[in-house]
């Protein structure tokens, strides 16, 4: 799928170098350049852009015991270092988890998430937070959001300089390939990113749940959190970063759910309830 997301970025900057520039090459360097600069930024700079955006607070071992000690024992089930904790003062329960690597990793709950979760069900939220850890989600996940982002940026170019620049220079057929290339790239991949992030999503439950032995606790958690999701969502921070939470933070209508970064709760429900069957875990 990242290879889909490279050739789609590939055919925009190959038709924006020659359309605009009349240099086919140029267009893919410079756009090349650019999604290097923006995954740069992204990877060095993200986890501190989140956590700010969140208000999220670092807590020690002392203020936090209970949540400290489930996460160590996450850790060391995983053959994972222990990451740095953080709290969202927030009602609605849910947690996410950034940081460039796992040596770097931060992972956060919200007030709400330690109100509404029994233990074991909290273990499940974590160890699905550890497992995208675990499995580099963070660094995926914003690569792939950095080159769909920047394919739409260069689609919004095409449409002002069709609107706006000099059309003398166009013919009938480069209008005709611009207004397709417009439409359809961005489209192709937004639904590639979305695709790469229900997989993590998916993989994250299935490895968070064997590393803990209970995936009926996270399918419990998942369920408990899709409610309370429903009547109160987060009142912060950005829907762009709704794929870093466990479940989908931001209210949204059937067009919005067609289009989200997380795949159904009924699914992933499912799925983690055959899984229990397969491994013989009941709780």
């Amino acid at each position: 799928m990242f290879t889909t997301l490279i050739l789609l970025f590939v055919v925009i900057g190959w038709v924006i170098g020659g359309l605009l520039f009349n240099n086919w090459i140029f267009g893919v360097v410079v756009f090349l350049v650019i999604a290097g600069a923006f995954n740069i930024i992204s990877y060095f700079y993200s986890d501190r852009i989140i956590l700010r955006a969140y208000r999220a607070r670092i807590v020690s071992k002392e203020e936090e015991p209970k949540l400290h000690r489930i996460v160590q024992n996450i850790c060391l089930k995983g053959d994972l270092p222990m990451p740095k904790i953080a709290i969202v003062n927030n009602p609605t329960p849910n947690a996410f988890a950034t940081g460039r690597n796992k040596n770097r990793a931060v992972v956060a709950a919200t007030t709400g998430l330690l109100n509404l979760m029994k233990d074991d069900e909290l273990e499940g939220v974590l160890a699905h937070e550890m497992a995208h850890v675990k499995d580099k989600d963070i660094l995926v996940m914003s690569v792939s959001a950095t080159i769909a982002g920047a394919i739409s940026f260069a689609a919004r170019m095409l449409w002002f300089n069709m609107i706006f620049g000099r059309r003398g220079g166009q013919s009938q057929g480069d209008a005709i390939l611009i207004l397709i290339v417009m439409v359809t790239v961005p489209i192709a991949a937004m639904l590639t990113h979305l695709a790469i992030s229900r997989s993590r999503e998916y993989k994250a439950d299935r490895e968070g749940a064997l590393m803990i032995q209970r995936p009926l606790a996270l399918a419990r958690a998942l369920g408990k959190l899709e409610e309370a999701n429903k009547r109160r969502p987060i009142n912060t921070g950005n829907p762009a970063s709704s794929s870093l939470f466990i479940v989908n933070p931001f209210r949204g209508g059937s067009l919005v759910k067609l289009f989200s970064t997380h795949p159904p709760i009924e699914e992933r429900i499912n799925r983690l309830e055959q899984l229990s069957q397969e491994i013989g875990m009941v709780g």
